[in-house]
Formats: structure tokens, C-alpha cells, sequence
């Protein structure tokens, strides 16, 4: 989980999860399953974020974010097994946005920056990022 501190109005210094990646490997049914959540105070108070990649080929309306009471959008995927894939969240319809709890980084195609990777490999133990 990725943390900030902010300070309110009564200057109490508050600590804040911004960003969190929960992968779990089901080896016996072939999936990765991946919550992603993103805190709504990263990306201004948006109303809709959605989980786009190349799971989804990049759909916009496919894997919408569900914000939840505690102030996270998230959203849940099943991916099969032995494959890395790339994602990034797109925040109200014109703005990406990155996770840094990737495992790794990829340039986009276009050169306006990166995509996040996420591996789904039961036998896969990469630590390092990749830039």
C-alpha cells in the first residue's frame, strides 16, 4: 500500500492510503486474481475510474471502477496464469493515471508514458522493477 500524510484544517497530520495491488495465485484453477484500488483523493475527487489494459483490450466501458463507502474505486479481475499484463486507470474519461505498485513498467506505444505490468505466474518470483 502506497502512503501519503496529509494535514486538515485543525493541523492534524493524517496518514493516507493512496494506492494498493492484492494479488492471489490460484494455481489450481489457472487464475490470478488482482484487486486494484485507487483512493479518490489521488485523482482529485473524479467521478468514475476505470481499469483499463490489454486484458480488456483497452476498453473504457469494460472494467469499471466501483467506488466504495471507505473513498476507494476498485475492482476485481481473474486472469489466466503465465502471462504479464499491461494496465493503467483511466480517470473520467481523459486522464491516465499509474500505479506504482506495479511490478513493472513498460513505455507506451505512443511515447506519453508508461503502462503498468502486473505478473500472473504461479512460478514467477520478479522482484526488480523494470524501466
Amino acid at each position: 500500500m502506497q502512503e501519503i500524510f496529509k494535514r486538515n484544517r485543525k493541523g492534524v497530520t493524517k496518514k493516507i492510503e493512496i494506492m494498493c495491488i492484492q494479488k492471489e495465485i490460484i494455481p489450481e484453477k489457472g487464475i490470478c486474481r488482482i484487486k486494484f484500488s485507487v483512493t479518490d483523493t489521488l485523482i482529485d475527487h473524479p467521478k468514475e475510474v476505470a481499469l483499463l489494459g490489454d486484458f480488456n483490450n483497452w476498453n473504457p466501458r469494460k472494467d469499471k471502477m466501483i467506488k466504495s463507502k471507505n473513498g476507494f474505486f476498485e475492482k476485481t479481475v481473474e486472469l489466466p496464469l503465465g502471462k504479464d499484463y499491461q494496465f493503467r486507470y483511466f480517470v473520467d474519461n481523459w486522464h491516465w493515471e499509474n500505479d506504482w505498485q506495479a511490478d513493472a513498467y513498460k513505455s507506451t506505444p505512443f511515447g506519453e508514458g508508461e503502462n503498468m505490468i502486473i505478473y500472473c505466474d504461479a512460478l514467477q518470483t520478479k522482484v526488480n522493477k523494470e524501466h
